[in-house]
């Protein structure tokens, strides 16, 4: 009898090891801190914008969202969902998903919409600072194709998905 005991201890031991290490795996996943989620948002805001970047070059194309052509909405929508961040298909939609933020306060993925009497008509991805200059990243306008450029007018807002 002592032979079939210590047999059972050999094969429990390995099942009792696996259920421990399955258990803490799960305690550190669902306890871990808010603070890597925005980290993981921020990041995937970034991926985002890397993705816009790849797209570079694709004929703007009214109502597209990719892949292949795009409008301003269409290019913000594939972007941020194919790096995991959701967001609306129109850029009013859109505006209305982010947070406002001052222009002073953006950072590379944040969303640029410009307005013209409260009617949000385009968006564009924040890529960052060129020469003391913004740059952006859009779909601007039939006959063209997606590009990094500076914006043309002041009159636009700032919003994140942070």
């Amino acid at each position: 009898m002592p032979a079939i005991s210590r047999m059972r201890s050999f094969v429990m031991l390995p099942f009792v090891l696996l259920v421990l290490c399955f258990g803490l795996v799960v305690t550190n996943v669902s306890t871990a801190p808010k603070a890597d989620a925005a980290v993981t948002r921020s990041a995937k805001i970034l991926n985002g914008l890397t993705v816009a970047k790849h797209q570079q070059g694709d004929p703007y194309s009214y109502g597209s969202a990719g892949p292949g052509r795009f409008d301003c909405s269409g290019l913000v929508y594939y972007s941020m969902r194919k790096a995991g961040v959701s967001v609306p298909r129109s850029s009013g939609a859109q505006a209305g998903a982010t947070r406002r933020i001052s222009k002073s306060n953006m950072k590379p993925g944040d969303l640029m919409f410009f307005s013209d009497g409260g009617h949000v008509y385009h968006v564009a991805i924040f890529v960052g600072w060129k020469n003391g200059h913004r740059l952006m990243i859009d779909a601007p306008k039939s006959g063209d194709h997606v590009r990094i450029r500076t914006p043309w007018t002041s009159g636009w807002f700032a919003g994140t998905l942070r």
